[in-house]
């Protein structure tokens, strides 16, 4: 499904990756190691085509990633799913509409957001919240309100970076739990982390970064 061939990425003269190779099949748990500054960020804007390899092919079911643009990287964009560390919700809507938000950008009917986001909302544990703004959110609550909006579109690849990072335990282990349970359902997921409950916690296959090289 996802193919790293000998992607190096470098800002100027700061070399982030050297020469990744790397292969994550359908349905994999991934879990993508390496302590702050080692290149995990970078592994994940390569891949949803924020950035692009100073050299090197990144494959996602065949088709270049580097390659597409405009609607062909948007309609790719779709079908990822991503959480990030800081959430990125937008506070003067509520967790109904955070989803919903994600939706109408992307033209979807009213009768359409309005059946599937009680449906997320449900599966993170937040339909009892659907009219709470985010401020009114714990650090938990946020990460999964920031977890159903990447689901909105069903995506076959679900990419979280650092997702437990501003969390306590009890949290850290609701959020783990969860993706299990997106992982059992058939998404590939991939966690990066430098958190070790989640290695203790999590099932997978690790991968450790080390001044942008896999090890």
């Amino acid at each position: 499904m996802i193919s790293f061939h000998n992607v190096t990425k470098a800002f100027g003269s700061h070399l982030v990756l050297d020469e990744v190779n790397l292969k994550i099949s359908p349905n994999e748990m991934i879990i993508l190691n390496g302590i702050s500054g080692a290149g995990k960020s970078t592994v994940v804007a390569l891949l949803i085509g924020a950035e692009k390899p100073t050299s090197g092919v990144i494959e996602v079911d065949g088709v270049t990633v580097s390659d597409m643009d405009g609607e062909m990287l948007q309609l790719y964009r779709r079908k990822v799913g991503v959480v990030y560390q800081d959430y990125k919700l937008l506070p003067a809507k509520t967790v109904f509409e955070n989803v919903a938000f994600a939706m109408e950008v992307c033209e979807a009917l009213n009768s359409e957001i309005q059946q599937k986001v009680p449906e997320v909302l449900e599966k993170v544990g937040l339909a009892s919240m659907a009219d709470h703004f985010p401020e009114h959110l714990s650090g938990g609550e946020k990460q999964r309100l920031s977890i159903a909006r990447a689901l909105v579109h069903d995506p076959r690849l679900l990419i979280a970076d650092e997702p437990t990072g501003n969390l306590d335990e009890e949290n850290v282990r609701g959020i783990l739990e969860l993706f299990r349970k997106l992982h059992a359902e058939g998404a590939t997921v991939l966690l990066t982390t430098h958190d070790p409950l989640v290695h203790e916690l999590m099932p997978g296959r690790t991968i450790t970064l080390v001044k942008g090289k896999i090890n």
